[in-house]
């Protein structure tokens, strides 16, 4: 018992998500898997917060950790973070019991079954009659309902067992086994008999005193039909004819000796002719390889341009993306500050939340400042959404060291005062938190990757006072401030 239940559960891991035209209701983004695009089935959620049907997830780091698409997608790639691997995902039971309840019903065509996706997996998806399989010898796409038909009426590959000598065939091969079949019955043409096995047959007609058969000389004019009992001992009325016949082939080899002496004259004139013609293909022959070297001359002069020209658009391939990093180095330096005092614009906050809610963009990173201009390196993370206690109820704020080209002069762990605050636009009651760094934590030693852990205040600003009639969002922008205490420096 305990291996049926064990191979049924493998099968049900060994499928991707269900179809999104089972949903009875509305779909909803976050029941999708982000890998086969289809309805979760056993999800699992990684560590980046995305979810992943088990089949889907264990097919795409099989090989290998891998990057999380979706992390890329949404522009929140961080390491290791968005690193797909074994071991790094567990099952999402939540989110599982909360597919397993939506409406179904059933996608195959005449069937009328509706239930919820549970019992849509547990005991309908596997047994629906109207479920369209191959034939497993035609082909045929058939319903699973008409298997048994289809086998026993209507697959032209289906095996039979012939009546005469219940040896089985083909059914497509019915004819060419008739033609064959050593127990098929025959008629005797002369004397009428009926059932005579075909491997009986010609013994009959040896002796059937009323069985016919043409003369053996019928192919040169003989037109008698005698008894095959007395075949072997009948006269043929044209034997004479046959010595005339003989006479007459004599003659025309006769003839036809005479003409071929004729022939054999007119060859030895088209030798000559050939003679002329070979040393023209000759002459020709020698031009056409010449013209044949220059070709291949002005192929391989060809081929170089072609090189140098594909070697010019990888250089000014190269040199675009030089220009492309150079200018986003730019943008980011023109945002950049150097005194440890930083304000954060962040717009279109309203679709920019809504966007953290449904999952899609659920962290945001600001630009990088620094302390100084060869001090430490740092940058804000935001949830607008709230990160772990704070999910659902609170705006999370985070501050994250990163690494910087000077790291190596600076003093570590980092132990500055950090200062993290909500503006108020009409300069009357900002939110403020602070913090000292905890130099035992990962969080504030050298970096060894581009960033840190980040660490701040997952509680900062209850979500509540954000809906609430405010002047911390002005024109759909909120401004984010970080000072970092110089003290020490």
């Amino acid at each position: 018992c305990f291996h049926i239940y064990f191979d049924s559960v493998t099968l049900l891991f060994n499928k991707p998500g269900f179809p999104k035209k089972i949903l009875a209701n509305k779909l909803e983004d976050k029941h999708l898997c982000n890998c086969c695009h289809n309805l979760l089935r056993r999800p699992f959620q990684a560590q980046c917060g995305h979810r992943f049907c088990s089949y889907c997830f264990n097919m795409t780091v099989r090989d290998g950790p891998q990057k999380c698409n979706a992390c890329i997608k949404e522009d929140i790639f961080e390491e290791p973070t968005s690193i797909l691997k074994q071991g790094c995902a567990f099952p999402d039971n939540a989110a599982r019991r909360e597919v397993e309840n939506l409406s179904a019903v059933c996608i195959n065509e005449g069937c009328t079954w509706k239930g919820n996706i549970k019992e849509y997996e547990l005991s309908h998806e596997e047994k629906c009659e109207y479920t369209i399989i191959p034939c497993p010898s035609c082909k045929e796409r058939i319903r699973f309902n008409e298997q048994e038909r289809h086998n026993e009426r209507e697959c032209p590959e289906r095996t039979l067992n012939c009546k005469y000598c219940k040896e089985p065939f083909h059914f497509k091969n019915i004819k060419a086994h008739d033609e064959i079949c050593p127990k098929y019955p025959m008629i005797c043409e002369g004397c009428a008999k009926k059932k005579i096995p075909r491997e009986k047959y010609v013994d009959h007609i040896k002796f059937c005193s009323k069985f016919r058969t043409p003369c053996r000389f019928h192919v040169v004019g003989c037109d008698m039909s005698v008894s095959s009992f007395l075949i072997f001992s009948e006269l043929c009325s044209v034997g004479a004819a046959l010595e005339l016949q003989l006479h007459s082939e004599k003659t025309k080899v006769a003839e036809l000796g005479r003409r071929c002496t004729d022939l054999e004259v007119k060859v030895g004139t088209f030798e000559n002719v050939v003679c002329v013609l070979n040393r023209e293909v000759e002459r020709f022959t020698t031009t056409m390889e010449a013209g044949n070297r220059q070709h291949r001359l002005d192929q391989d002069k060809i081929e170089a341009l072609n090189n140098k020209v594909r070697q010019l658009e990888r250089t000014v391939g190269l040199k675009d993306l030089t220009v492309a990093e150079m200018e986003g180095r730019l943008r980011e330096m023109s945002a950049t500050t150097f005194d440890g005092v930083f304000v954060w614009r962040i717009s279109d906050f309203t679709k920019k939340r809504q966007d953290a809610i449904a999952g899609r963009a659920p962290a945001m990173f600001s630009p990088a400042f620094y302390t100084s201009k060869y001090g430490y390196k740092m940058c804000l993370r935001i949830y607008l959404n709230g990160d772990g206690t704070g999910r659902g109820s609170h705006l999370s704020l985070f501050f994250v060291v990163m690494r910087g080209l000077s790291d190596a002069l600076l003093k570590w762990p980092f132990n500055q005062k950090v200062t993290l605050m909500l503006l108020d636009q009409s300069s009357r009651e900002h939110i403020i938190d602070a913090f000292r760094p905890d130099i035992t934590s990962s969080s504030f030693q050298r970096p060894v990757s581009e960033m840190n852990i980040a660490s701040g205040c997952p509680l900062f600003c209850p979500l509540s006072k954000l809906d609430a009639k405010n002047s911390y969002i002005r024109d759909d922008i909120i401004f984010i401030k970080a000072i970092v205490d110089l003290t020490g420096l």
